[in-house]
């Protein structure tokens, strides 16, 4: 924990916030303690062995150096409760006194592990600093807790600890709940329920096991003291194994670490929400609802300087050619003979400075581990866009877009092929409209939806419509033509989800959802293609469209050669020759462009998960279906505004056909 910078109150201070239920952080003065309480909420997390501090007047009387000190006391055990809403930690080590032991018995270490600890016996006056210092921690204890039970009633408190495995002469848990205090008739249940949420936590290259007294059976002072004080506060003393570190040199495993944050944020509020729901009547409590609903600043300025680095970094743009009128009548004099020579916008980025500045976001900052690997992910997922972009026009290009975008794998080629191959159902997809038209009748649908962008044709796209943002545009090309199904799968396609998406980014308090998250590509296509097929817009046709799509893909990876590609196409897909040359430059963008065999297979998926679970929050802005279960949660605790352009509700039956050959596809 980061305490260099944070505030410092007196104990009167303090006692005042808590009496007035104000939130705060920062520093007991005089006492080793540090308090956050960002809301008032009945659940408690303490980190007393945390500290690692020692007054100098001791520090040179103990034979203890700083290694021999840490290896006795808890590291890190602060950082594994940091996602929680109120959380005490020690910051003085346990030698100085001992927050887990009656205040006449908190400095009475003569040795540990048979180590002399002091020089010589600590004098009175010595003893008597270390007591003030503990009582000051135990006086804001109880005037925290007896607000809390004063505000909710029942009120549950994770005392963490860790412990030295090594020395064990049995194999021992990873985790262990102590119960000797513990009055298990009455709250039995939470012990279990606690007990099997912890099993439940996932670490990388172990097993994970917990049990209830079978290291250490919790015979603790945070809990006596409890039980002297208070009637209807439960303390789970809970001491995690140190497989998070090299118990005996202090190196810190850093991804068992993220991986128990991660997990103890879970597992501590599935478990107080329970206890909410059993002891408190809080019946509809979740545990969203266990969970602090105030952003976290760290949050906030991560988010502000991350949007200011990346706002303007748009793939599509610097993708698309510029040349594509003059690329498309070389080709059409020569079309065996074509090898594309594609030009481009350039790119105003510095490349390397802008991944320095990418990964100096303070990002370690965040307390909560889900929002730390979310925006750890995007700053990653950033890195590939850039060398992606950076290589637009050269033979590397490929290698980073098959990084960025992935291939087409075989169950979505043989998807493909079977799309093609069946029998084609009865369709009319007659071009009615121009690029005209089709743009008077998409402004009227946005404004039938009441979104404030714009409608524009545009002569220089390689699709048929696209969405950018900013502004909120949507871009017809203009030498198009559009069937009457084709400009109502637009509709619900680029408004109903891309620009939805847009706009309800902007009414999000994090940018991020601005800019995307990992994978967003995927699950906003794919989101995209299942509102025309909710819409009842979706034909075999354009199942087609999106399967050869996918064999361009894989026409490229294998042939790398355009014209080779554009024949098969032709000639075995039987694409008209104006769609082979669209798919075929559309995949040959950029030196090898992969993104578009994401569409079919991610449909999809989307519509798998729909039968499944509420796709509601993946509009809320640029998402992907990776995140869902931390989307629910932030909109949830109100970290996140539910989408307000919300167009995806099912509004027809697809043709019994249609509907038969994609559930013959494999997922």
């Amino acid at each position: 924990m980061h305490t260099s910078n944070t505030n410092a109150y007196s104990l009167q201070e303090m006692l005042g916030f808590i009496k007035q239920g104000l939130p705060f952080n920062g520093e007991l003065i005089g006492a080793g303690c540090y308090i956050k309480i960002d809301e008032y909420l009945p659940v408690v997390c303490t980190a007393i062995h945390a500290g690692h501090r020692l007054r100098p007047e001791l520090h040179k009387q103990c034979l203890l150096n700083p290694d021999e000190r840490f290896f006795e006391e808890d590291p890190f055990t602060e950082q594994m409760i940091a996602s929680q809403p109120i959380t005490l930690i020690g910051l003085d080590s346990r030698f100085e006194y001992d927050l887990n032991r009656p205040m006449a018995l908190s400095t009475y270490y003569k040795s540990a592990w048979s180590r002399q600890v002091w020089q010589k016996a600590l004098s009175a006056h010595q003893r008597q600093e270390s007591h003030r210092k503990h009582a000051a921690f135990y006086t804001l204890y109880q005037a925290l807790i007896g607000r809390l039970e004063a505000l909710h009633g029942m009120v549950v408190v994770f005392d963490l600890h860790s412990y030295n495995y090594k020395r064990q002469k049995t194999d021992a848990p990873v985790f262990n709940i102590g119960t000797a205090q513990i009055d298990m008739e009455r709250w039995g249940p939470v012990v279990k329920r606690f007990c099997t949420e912890l099993e439940q936590i996932t670490l990388p290259n172990m097993t994970t096991s917990a049990a209830i007294n079978a290291v250490f059976e919790g015979r603790g002072y945070l809990i006596s003291h409890t039980n002297a004080h208070f009637d209807r506060t439960l303390v789970l003393p809970t001491e995690v194994k140190k497989v998070f570190m090299e118990e005996e040199s202090g190196t810190l495993f850093p991804l068992v670490l993220e991986a128990l944050q991660t997990g103890l944020k879970q597992a501590f509020s599935q478990t107080s929400a329970y206890f909410q729901r059993r002891f408190n009547r809080q019946h509809r409590i979740g545990k969203a609802d266990m969970l602090s609903s105030s952003i976290e600043p760290a949050v906030l300025h991560v988010d502000k300087a991350l949007y200011k680095l990346a706002q303007k970094l748009e793939t599509l743009k610097y993708v698309n050619p510029t040349n594509l009128s003059a690329e498309k009548k070389r080709f059409e004099s020569a079309p065996s003979r074509y090898q594309p020579d594609y030009r481009y916008r350039q790119l105003p980025l510095h490349a390397n400075e802008f991944k320095s500045q990418l990964y100096r976001l303070p990002i370690e900052e965040i307390a909560d581990p889900d929002m730390r690997q979310l925006y750890s992910d995007t700053l990653n997922s950033l890195s590939e866009q850039v060398d992606l972009l950076t290589h637009v026009g050269q033979e590397s290009f490929l290698y980073h877009s098959l990084r960025h975008y992935g291939r087409p794998d075989s169950n979505a080629i043989n998807n493909a092929q079977f799309l093609l191959y069946a029998k084609a159902l009865a369709e009319d997809e007659i071009e009615q409209y121009n690029a005209q038209q089709a743009k008077q009748l998409m402004q009227q649908a946005a404004e039938q939806w009441h979104m404030p962008c714009k409608v524009t044709v545009s002569t220089s796209l390689a699709a048929k419509a696209m969405v950018t943002s900013q502004p909120p545009t949507l871009l017809i090309n203009g030498k198009a033509g559009f069937s009457h199904a084709e400009v109502q799968r637009l509709i619900h396609h680029e408004l109903g989800v891309h620009m939805a998406t847009t706009l309800n980014a902007r009414k999000q308090p994090l940018n991020l959802f601005r800019l995307g998250l990992p994978g967003a590509a995927a699950t906003q296509e794919g989101l995209a293609i299942l509102a025309e097929y909710n819409a009842g817009w979706m034909s075999h046709q354009r199942l087609k469209l999106l399967a050869t799509r996918v064999l361009a893909v894989h026409s490229m990876l294998k042939e790398h050669h355009f014209y080779q590609t554009y024949q098969y196409l032709r000639e075995e897909l039987a694409l008209h020759q104006e769609n082979a040359w669209t798919t075929t430059m559309r995949v040959y963008r950029g030196g090898g462009f992969t993104k578009d065999h994401l569409y079919l297979s991610s449909f999809l998926h989307m519509r798998q998960l729909e039968q499944q679970r509420s796709l509601n929050n993946l509009l809320l802005g640029k998402c992907s279906h990776r995140y869902l279960d931390l989307l629910d949660e932030l909109v949830a605790r109100g970290w996140l505004a539910k989408p307000p352009h919300l167009l995806m509700d099912k509004r027809a039956e697809a043709e019994p056909h249609l509907t038969c050959l994609i559930d013959s596809l494999k997922i």
